[in-house]
Protein backbone atom coordinates (compact mmCIF):
# COMPACT_ATOMS: atom_id res chain seq x y z
CA UNK A 1 0.00 0.00 0.00
CA UNK A 2 2.69 2.48 0.96
CA UNK A 3 4.92 1.64 -1.99
CA UNK A 4 1.93 2.33 -4.22
CA UNK A 5 1.28 5.62 -2.39
CA UNK A 6 4.87 6.68 -3.03
CA UNK A 7 4.39 5.91 -6.72
CA UNK A 8 1.50 8.41 -7.15
CA UNK A 9 2.92 11.72 -5.81
CA UNK A 10 0.74 13.81 -8.14
CA UNK A 11 -2.54 12.32 -6.89
CA UNK A 12 -2.90 13.16 -3.16
CA UNK A 13 -6.45 11.78 -2.92
CA UNK A 14 -5.44 8.36 -4.20
CA UNK A 15 -2.29 8.51 -2.09
CA UNK A 16 -4.40 9.02 1.05
CA UNK A 17 -6.65 6.08 0.16
CA UNK A 18 -3.59 3.88 -0.22
CA UNK A 19 -1.87 5.23 2.89
CA UNK A 20 -4.61 4.72 5.48
CA UNK A 21 -5.12 0.95 4.99
CA UNK A 22 -1.37 0.49 5.33
CA UNK A 23 -1.51 1.88 8.87
CA UNK A 24 -3.73 -1.03 9.94
CA UNK A 25 -2.07 -3.74 7.86
CA UNK A 26 0.02 -5.21 10.74
CA UNK A 27 -3.10 -5.75 12.84
CA UNK A 28 -5.07 -7.27 9.97
CA UNK A 29 -2.26 -9.66 9.06
CA UNK A 30 -1.69 -10.61 12.71
CA UNK A 31 -5.36 -11.44 13.27
CA UNK A 32 -5.44 -13.48 10.07
CA UNK A 33 -2.31 -15.44 11.00
CA UNK A 34 -3.54 -16.07 14.54
CA UNK A 35 -6.89 -17.32 13.25
CA UNK A 36 -5.26 -19.53 10.63
CA UNK A 37 -2.75 -21.12 13.00
CA UNK A 38 -4.65 -21.22 16.30
CA UNK A 39 -8.32 -20.64 15.48
CA UNK A 40 -10.65 -18.65 17.69
CA UNK A 41 -8.53 -19.27 20.79
CA UNK A 42 -5.51 -17.64 19.18
CA UNK A 43 -7.49 -14.66 17.95
CA UNK A 44 -9.15 -14.19 21.32
CA UNK A 45 -5.82 -14.41 23.16
CA UNK A 46 -4.37 -11.76 20.86
CA UNK A 47 -7.30 -9.38 21.28
CA UNK A 48 -7.40 -9.89 25.06
CA UNK A 49 -4.07 -8.09 25.31
CA UNK A 50 -5.92 -4.92 24.24
CA UNK A 51 -7.71 -4.94 27.59
CA UNK A 52 -4.67 -5.51 29.79
CA UNK A 53 -4.51 -2.00 31.21
CA UNK A 54 -4.42 -2.65 34.97
CA UNK A 55 -0.74 -2.04 35.63
CA UNK A 56 1.20 0.13 38.07
CA UNK A 57 0.94 3.86 37.36
CA UNK A 58 4.73 4.14 37.00
CA UNK A 59 4.51 2.26 33.70
CA UNK A 60 2.02 4.80 32.39
CA UNK A 61 4.47 7.54 33.35
CA UNK A 62 7.29 5.69 31.60
CA UNK A 63 5.23 5.08 28.47
CA UNK A 64 4.04 8.68 28.18
CA UNK A 65 7.25 10.38 29.23
CA UNK A 66 10.19 8.35 27.91
CA UNK A 67 10.68 10.15 24.59
CA UNK A 68 9.94 13.55 26.11
CA UNK A 69 12.61 12.92 28.75
CA UNK A 70 15.10 11.89 26.05
CA UNK A 71 14.41 15.06 24.07
CA UNK A 72 14.69 17.35 27.08
CA UNK A 73 17.98 15.66 28.02
CA UNK A 74 19.17 16.24 24.44
CA UNK A 75 18.41 19.95 24.81
CA UNK A 76 20.42 20.16 28.03
CA UNK A 77 23.39 18.28 26.55
CA UNK A 78 23.24 20.44 23.41
CA UNK A 79 23.32 23.58 25.57
CA UNK A 80 26.27 22.28 27.58
CA UNK A 81 28.20 21.14 24.50
CA UNK A 82 28.00 24.20 22.25
CA UNK A 83 26.66 26.87 24.61
CA UNK A 84 23.39 27.20 22.68
CA UNK A 85 19.92 25.75 23.00
CA UNK A 86 18.66 23.69 20.06
CA UNK A 87 15.60 24.73 18.11
CA UNK A 88 12.44 23.70 19.91
CA UNK A 89 9.24 22.60 18.21
CA UNK A 90 6.50 25.07 17.45
CA UNK A 91 3.52 22.92 18.49
CA UNK A 92 1.73 24.13 21.64
CA UNK A 93 2.66 21.86 24.54
CA UNK A 94 -0.88 21.77 25.89
CA UNK A 95 -2.03 20.07 22.66
CA UNK A 96 0.39 17.16 23.01
CA UNK A 97 -1.67 15.18 25.59
CA UNK A 98 -4.74 15.39 23.34
CA UNK A 99 -2.72 14.26 20.33
CA UNK A 100 -1.33 11.33 22.32
CA UNK A 101 -4.81 10.30 23.48
CA UNK A 102 -6.18 10.25 19.92
CA UNK A 103 -3.09 8.59 18.48
CA UNK A 104 -3.05 5.84 21.13
CA UNK A 105 -6.23 4.33 19.70
CA UNK A 106 -4.85 4.44 16.15
CA UNK A 107 -1.69 2.62 17.23
CA UNK A 108 -3.73 -0.57 17.60
CA UNK A 109 -3.30 -0.83 13.83
CA UNK A 110 0.42 -1.41 14.32
CA UNK A 111 0.77 -2.78 17.82
CA UNK A 112 -1.63 -5.72 17.48
CA UNK A 113 0.83 -6.86 14.84
CA UNK A 114 4.21 -5.84 16.23
CA UNK A 115 3.96 -6.33 19.98
CA UNK A 116 0.71 -8.33 20.10
CA UNK A 117 1.60 -11.02 17.55
CA UNK A 118 5.23 -10.84 16.44
CA UNK A 119 7.12 -10.00 19.64
CA UNK A 120 5.92 -12.87 21.88
CA UNK A 121 6.50 -15.40 19.10
CA UNK A 122 10.00 -14.10 18.44
CA UNK A 123 10.69 -13.96 22.18
CA UNK A 124 9.68 -17.61 22.57
CA UNK A 125 12.53 -18.51 20.21
CA UNK A 126 15.13 -15.81 20.79
CA UNK A 127 14.42 -14.35 24.22
CA UNK A 128 12.85 -10.94 24.69
CA UNK A 129 16.08 -8.95 24.35
CA UNK A 130 17.15 -10.38 21.00
CA UNK A 131 13.55 -10.44 19.80
CA UNK A 132 13.28 -6.70 20.45
CA UNK A 133 16.31 -6.06 18.24
CA UNK A 134 15.05 -8.26 15.39
CA UNK A 135 11.59 -6.71 15.56
CA UNK A 136 13.10 -3.22 15.60
CA UNK A 137 14.78 -3.86 12.25
CA UNK A 138 11.57 -5.27 10.73
CA UNK A 139 9.53 -2.39 12.16
CA UNK A 140 11.90 0.19 10.71
CA UNK A 141 11.96 -1.37 7.23
CA UNK A 142 8.15 -1.46 7.22
CA UNK A 143 8.32 2.37 7.35
CA UNK A 144 10.80 2.68 4.47
CA UNK A 145 8.22 3.75 1.82
CA UNK A 146 7.36 6.78 3.98
CA UNK A 147 10.78 8.21 3.21
CA UNK A 148 9.67 8.53 -0.42
CA UNK A 149 6.12 9.83 0.16
CA UNK A 150 5.93 13.63 0.01
CA UNK A 151 4.57 15.39 3.06
CA UNK A 152 5.45 12.87 5.79
CA UNK A 153 7.71 13.59 8.77
CA UNK A 154 10.35 11.31 7.28
CA UNK A 155 10.31 12.49 3.65
CA UNK A 156 13.89 12.58 2.38
CA UNK A 157 15.40 11.95 5.82
CA UNK A 158 18.12 9.38 6.49
CA UNK A 159 16.65 5.89 6.66
CA UNK A 160 19.83 4.22 8.06
CA UNK A 161 19.77 6.74 10.90
CA UNK A 162 16.06 6.10 11.43
CA UNK A 163 16.74 2.35 11.53
CA UNK A 164 19.18 2.83 14.41
CA UNK A 165 16.74 5.00 16.33
CA UNK A 166 13.73 2.73 15.83
CA UNK A 167 15.67 -0.36 16.88
CA UNK A 168 16.64 1.37 20.13
CA UNK A 169 13.01 2.36 20.67
CA UNK A 170 11.91 -1.21 19.98
CA UNK A 171 14.11 -2.34 22.87
CA UNK A 172 12.55 0.25 25.20
CA UNK A 173 9.02 -0.76 24.20
CA UNK A 174 9.84 -4.45 24.69
CA UNK A 175 11.15 -3.63 28.17
CA UNK A 176 7.81 -1.97 28.95
CA UNK A 177 5.93 -4.87 27.36
CA UNK A 178 7.79 -7.40 29.48
CA UNK A 179 7.27 -5.50 32.73
CA UNK A 180 3.53 -5.09 32.10
CA UNK A 181 2.86 -8.72 31.22
CA UNK A 182 2.26 -8.03 27.54
CA UNK A 183 -0.04 -5.00 27.87
CA UNK A 184 -0.99 -3.64 24.45
CA UNK A 185 -2.60 -0.43 25.79
CA UNK A 186 0.71 0.51 27.39
CA UNK A 187 2.79 -0.06 24.26
CA UNK A 188 0.15 1.73 22.19
CA UNK A 189 0.43 4.68 24.58
CA UNK A 190 4.23 4.66 24.36
CA UNK A 191 4.13 4.45 20.56
CA UNK A 192 1.73 7.41 20.43
CA UNK A 193 3.81 9.39 22.91
CA UNK A 194 6.99 8.80 20.91
CA UNK A 195 5.30 10.05 17.75
CA UNK A 196 3.92 13.15 19.42
CA UNK A 197 6.81 14.21 21.67
CA UNK A 198 9.76 13.63 19.33
CA UNK A 199 9.08 17.07 17.87
CA UNK A 200 9.69 18.85 21.18
CA UNK A 201 13.28 19.13 19.97
CA UNK A 202 13.15 18.29 16.24
CA UNK A 203 15.88 16.09 14.76
CA UNK A 204 14.94 16.38 11.08
CA UNK A 205 17.49 17.72 8.62
CA UNK A 206 15.88 20.60 6.65
CA UNK A 207 15.31 19.92 2.94
CA UNK A 208 16.83 16.42 3.15
CA UNK A 209 16.61 14.41 -0.08
CA UNK A 210 18.89 11.40 0.46
CA UNK A 211 16.98 8.68 2.35
CA UNK A 212 19.76 6.12 1.97
CA UNK A 213 22.53 8.35 3.34
CA UNK A 214 23.64 8.09 6.97
CA UNK A 215 23.34 11.71 7.99
CA UNK A 216 21.70 13.62 10.83
CA UNK A 217 21.69 16.88 12.72
CA UNK A 218 23.56 17.31 16.00
CA UNK A 219 20.22 16.94 17.78
CA UNK A 220 19.70 13.70 15.89
CA UNK A 221 23.05 12.27 16.91
CA UNK A 222 22.52 13.26 20.55
CA UNK A 223 19.07 11.67 20.47
CA UNK A 224 20.49 8.46 19.02
CA UNK A 225 23.23 8.34 21.65
CA UNK A 226 20.76 8.72 24.53
CA UNK A 227 18.33 6.23 23.04
CA UNK A 228 21.05 3.59 22.82
CA UNK A 229 22.24 4.35 26.35
CA UNK A 230 18.72 3.55 27.46
CA UNK A 231 18.51 0.52 25.17
CA UNK A 232 21.76 -0.85 26.55
CA UNK A 233 20.36 -0.70 30.08
CA UNK A 234 17.07 -2.29 29.00
CA UNK A 235 18.84 -5.12 27.17
CA UNK A 236 20.84 -5.95 30.28
CA UNK A 237 17.75 -5.80 32.51
CA UNK A 238 15.17 -7.29 30.15
CA UNK A 239 12.57 -9.27 32.12
CA UNK A 240 12.39 -13.06 31.73
CA UNK A 241 8.61 -13.27 32.15
CA UNK A 242 6.53 -15.76 30.17
CA UNK A 243 4.88 -13.98 27.25
CA UNK A 244 3.39 -17.02 25.53
CA UNK A 245 1.46 -15.85 22.46
CA UNK A 246 -1.64 -17.91 23.25
CA UNK A 247 -3.01 -20.37 25.80
CA UNK A 248 -2.39 -23.19 23.33
CA UNK A 249 1.27 -22.22 23.03
CA UNK A 250 1.95 -21.98 26.76
CA UNK A 251 4.37 -24.62 28.13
Amino acid sequence: MWVAAAAVPSRPGLRALLFLPGVFAPAVVALWLAARAEGREGTRALLERLFKWRVDVRWYVFAAGYMAAIKLAVAVVHRAAIDAWPQFGTEALYLIPFAIAVSTVVQAGEEIGWRGYALPRLAARLGLARASLVLGVVWAFWHLPLFYIAGTDTTGQSFPFYLLQVTALSVAIAWLYGHTGGSLPLVMLMHAAINNTAGIVPSAVPDATQPLALSASLVGWLTLALLWMGAGYFLLRMPKTDLSPSPAAAP
